[in-house]
């Protein structure tokens, strides 16, 4: 199987500087959609598995061509995709607004230009990829938000980009973490994101 590199250690900024979106998709369905990338989704999977109100993550890529859509061709960097997850979530749980700051805080390190530690490549760039109208103006407002906050030492640089399509990774990708908890990759960058959010968000977690 091909892997991509390890990166380092990651986010350091306490989700307690991280502020609230003052901004957030109205509730109007039973069923919310978001997809997000930040860096290898075996680690942003890990961490909103945990989440109540989120039903389902499907790792996946965004961004690119159908014939490319494959680990192996987007690990080269040079297809277009970003690594991202499908997050299915219970808006009378958990709001979009809600799972950004998880975003922001926990799941990724969004100062970090088309790169995750030593995960470098575009594949691995922090992006939104709204699904409407609603969840644009809120994750461009949050952005903004953020900045003004100076809850970060440096810049952000997650874009926010359309959704020409959204493409299921490979199966053996699906729940990596909790299936495969001896790996390195999982012991040394995904559980400690899992931990701080866990740390920071019990009252978010699933029972």
């Amino acid at each position: 199987m091909t892997t991509c590199d390890i990166p380092g250690l990651g986010l350091r900024v306490s989700p307690d500087q991280v502020p609230n979106p003052l901004l957030d998709v109205p509730f109007a369905d039973d069923r919310g959609e978001a997809i997000l990338g930040g860096g290898c989704f075996w680690c942003t999977e890990a961490v909103f598995r945990r989440l109540d109100g989120v039903t389902d993550v499907q790792p996946g890529y965004a961004g690119g061509a159908a014939d490319a859509a494959n680990y192996k061709a987007v690990c080269s960097g040079s297809t277009g995709h970003a690594e991202v997850i499908r997050i299915v979530y219970d808006p009378s749980s958990i709001s979009y607004g809600q799972l950004l700051k998880v975003f922001f805080a926990v799941a990724h390190n969004p100062t970090q230009k088309d790169r995750q530690g030593n995960d470098v490549g575009t594949q691995y760039r922090s992006a939104l990829f709204p699904l409407d109208d609603a969840q644009s103006a809120v994750a461009a407002n949050y952005i903004r938000q953020l900045e003004a906050s100076q809850a970060f030492a440096s810049p952000i640089v997650t874009t926010v980009e359309p959704l020409e399509a959204f493409f299921v990774a490979e199966s053996y990708h699906h729940n990596y973490a909790q299936l495969n908890p001896g790996q390195g990759y999982i012991q040394f960058v995904s559980m400690p994101k899992v931990a701080k959010l866990e740390n920071y968000f019990a009252d978010k977690l699933k029972d």
